[in-house]
């Protein structure tokens, strides 16, 4: 089963993703599976960015190592990415912009020159006009067919029409004649496999989770790479029947967000690390009011501003201590568009049914990279319950009675009979604040202690219907490699490069991080001959987790930190090293 990897690269505003998504469209109309990723700066021009699109009949878990096509649009691109250029791969460029020397091509590859600008001086003078060219250029050596190109092409441009589109679309059909006419498709060109799958971002896939659980507002201020999840909810609104408020900042949007569930709705509000810490406040009182409340934390890299358009998964402390003083919470993170979607669905269950905050732990490489789901993969049909609120009962209203799983009867605002005092302070099962002249009293210390642990047995429950860890592969191996997020993908397919070479490994992947499901973690992990930590953070934060949590300290550790995403030869790298140290 053939895969093929096209890279695409240039300065920001030169087009390279409108050339990277039309690729990745044809692809999977082809029925191929595909793993896209968009790396940009952050910035509108200026600066090299690039578009990888790998492509293939087989689930694609990660952006792979190596590329088959290059399309450069400038040196820089060339000096970046040629060298990953694979045997048998093609570089793509115009020798009216610049030349390649031969030398530099990799054994095996070769360069095609394509004309691209004189062939966009054919329709108009607008240079942008040269990807048109280049993408056909592109897409005949992918495998793409010319038609299927064409139609994606077109789709691209919506309801519009005229010269613009037809200029377009006969560039690339000229740009797809030369390759044709000068070179033959590359080795390892793709054909149709299979029915076309659904293309998506993890955070198109959080939105449609959203829409799915019944979320019916968003309160949301913009920070990448949080952002596309307002922007895809705003652009469905109407149609998934949602409220999509932009906030005046971060601390307005969760506590709308907190309002609107008070008020019964399910709602959801969604930032980045810097967004996250002025919420944590806010938080805190859907703790104490015990507000369902979905959180979509998507992690780049920091402190402060850091790597604006860089990912990390170094935000998992902050989503631990979020809020000052404990209360119940959950943590999932999922690694990739669909499990984003059922993870979303989740989180609104778990909110729902224990009242209180659940996060969405993602990351820029799962918020911004694309992937592909099968349709029969989704279940847009769920049916969400209306909120569970208690019967009236002639007495004073106990709404934060004490229950043996921490769960009381809830109200909204506005019913007869169930009227309560939802205070941020700590208070009885009635609502009454303990914390003014009643602090300090035996009788109400005791009632601060009970209405504790009468929230935090909610941690039961969470653990009990949250994802529990998956250990995938054989139940031994000599190596067993322990990660969460995005960062599953590429061990995913680094397991697969080492099965080529056989070595046999197995993974713990965590889809809950807290609470955590510190039984089978330990279990497993005690029974690994050789873990190896996998995280995209300096101090190795889930380790951390797992050893206060478990007392197991994971031996090994491959941490980074650069505001890449991992590859998965670092990975096979790493578990190679181990192997060899355990032998000596």
């Amino acid at each position: 089963m053939k895969e093929i990897t096209i890279v695409a690269g240039g300065q920001a505003g030169d087009g390279i993703a409108s050339v990277g998504e039309t690729l990745s469209k044809a692809f999977t109309r082809m029925g191929l599976h595909l793993f896209g990723l968009n790396a940009y700066q952050s910035v509108i021009r200026g600066g090299h960015v690039w578009f990888l699109a790998r492509a293939s009949p087989d689930p694609v878990p990660s952006q792979g190592d190596t590329c088959d096509v290059l399309y450069a649009l400038d040196t820089q691109t060339v000096d970046i990415h040629l060298p990953g250029l694979a045997a048998g791969g093609t570089v793509v460029y115009d020798p009216e912009k610049f030349t390649i020397d031969p030398a530099r091509v990799p054994v095996g590859a070769s360069a095609l020159a394509v004309p691209t600008l004189a062939i966009a001086r054919k329709y108009t003078s607008q240079s942008i006009l040269q990807n048109a060219a280049g993408l056909g250029a592109t897409a005949f050596l992918a495998g793409i067919p010319l038609e299927l190109l064409q139609k994606t092409l077109a789709d691209s441009f919506g309801r519009k029409k005229g010269e613009v589109v037809d200029w377009n679309l006969g560039a690339s059909a000229d740009g797809y004649k030369f390759a044709q006419e000068h070179t033959s498709p590359n080795s390892n060109a793709v054909r149709p496999s299979g029915e076309p799958k659904l293309l998506l971002t993890g955070n198109q896939a959080i939105g449609l989770g959203a829409a799915a659980a019944g979320c019916k507002f968003l309160a949301q201020y913009p920070m990448t790479p949080a952002s596309s999840i307002m922007h895809w909810m705003a652009a469905h609104s109407r149609e998934i029947g949602v409220v999509v408020k932009q906030a005046e900042d971060e601390l307005a949007a969760i506590n709308m967000a907190i309002g609107a569930s008070f008020g019964g709705v399910r709602a959801m509000t969604a930032t980045s690390g810097g967004g996250f810490a002025l919420m944590v406040e806010a938080l805190g009182m859907a703790g104490m009011t015990e507000t369902p409340l979905v959180v979509v934390e998507s992690q780049r890299s920091g402190p402060s501003t850091g790597l604006p358009t860089k990912t990390e998964q170094g935000d998992l402390n902050l989503m631990l201590g979020a809020g000052q003083g404990e209360f119940p919470r959950a943590i999932l993170a999922p690694s990739n568009p669909l499990e984003a979607y059922h993870l979303t669905v989740r989180a609104f269950e778990l909110a729902e049914r224990y009242q209180t905050p659940v996060l969405v732990a993602s990351d820029l490489h799962l918020s911004e990279s694309f992937g592909t789901i099968d349709r029969s993969e989704l279940h847009l049909d769920l049916e969400v319950p209306p909120v569970a609120t208690a019967e009236p009962n002639g007495h004073e209203f106990k709404r934060y009675r004490y229950t043996p799983s921490g769960v009381s009867p809830r109200s909204i605002p506005g019913q007869p009979g169930l009227n309560y005092i939802a205070g941020s302070d700590e208070h009885d099962e009635v609502g009454h604040l303990i914390s003014d002249v009643k602090a300090g009293v035996p009788i109400w210390v005791a009632e601060r202690t009970k209405m504790m642990d009468k929230r935090m047995r909610k941690l039961d429950g969470l653990l009990k219907d949250a994802v529990p860890p998956v250990l995938e592969g054989p139940a031994t191996a000599p190596v067993t490699f322990v990660a969460w997020g995005s960062t599953v993908g590429a061990v995913r397919d680094a397991r697969r490069i080492l099965e080529a070479r056989g070595v046999r490994s197995n993974l713990l992947a965590v889809p809950t991080v807290y609470p955590l499901h510190r039984e089978s973690v330990a279990t497993h992990l005690r029974a690994a001959e050789r873990p190896i930590l996998v995280e995209a953070n300096f101090s190795g934060q889930l380790g951390r987790l797992i050893r206060a949590e478990t007392g197991f300290e994971v031996p090994h550790r491959l941490l980074k930190y650069d505001g890449e995403p991992f590859y998965p030869m670092e990975i096979v790298r790493k578990a190679t090293e181990v192997i060899g140290h355990g032998r000596n």
